[in-house]
């Protein structure tokens, strides 16, 4: 497996975008939030928590699917509830991550690096529902059939040529999607 540095990460999502989105990646505050550029920051930035690996696909999965308009603004404007959600609340959350976390797997797959499901809700007591995982699977499977959105095509396409050199999207192993049944 692959040495996995978040310099690197930071570097190739830098090359990537800065100049054509005017976006960069960020390292590293408590909780991870997208803020677009003001007066005191000239560009775009996607934070990610903590320095983890995982943390920055799942944050530049958000934003490849955010789109121009939401991109202006913090958190894409979307609603976030913290950890300890209910039940009834977790099923909204689980609802509009599913093409995120799906996209964090392509990701996680084009980078060789494991992809963990995440319900984001550790006091909730509410874990990933199987109705959740069977979901992103089915939003990946029709990723790879059907295109991904063009930010994140080419984000993948970076990430293989970065740790999976000679490799395409359409060349990897199907079972490198494969649900897991533990």
């Amino acid at each position: 497996m692959p040495h996995h540095s978040i310099d690197d990460l930071i570097r190739l999502f830098d090359n990537r975008f800065l100049n054509t989105h005017n976006t960069c990646l960020v390292c590293c505050e408590e909780e991870p939030i997208y803020r677009p550029a003001d007066h005191a920051f000239p560009h775009h930035r996607i934070i990610f928590a903590h320095g983890f690996f995982a943390s920055a696909l799942h944050e530049i999965a958000h934003w490849c699917i955010a789109g121009k308009e939401r991109r202006l603004q913090e958190d894409f404007g979307y609603w976030y509830e913290p950890d300890g959600r209910s039940v009834e609340r977790q099923a909204a959350f689980e609802k509009v991550e599913i093409k995120p976390q799906a996209l964090e797997w392509i990701f996680s797959v084009c980078a060789d690096f494991p992809f963990v499901f995440s319900a984001d809700n550790l006091s909730g007591g509410v874990g990933v529902s199987a109705a959740f995982q069977e979901n992103v699977h089915q939003q990946v499977l029709t990723y790879l059939e059907k295109g991904l959105p063009k930010d994140a095509q080419a984000w993948a396409k970076t990430l293989l040529n970065q740790y999976r050199p000679q490799t395409t999207l359409g060349t990897l192993s199907p079972c490198a999607f494969e649900m897991r049944r533990d």
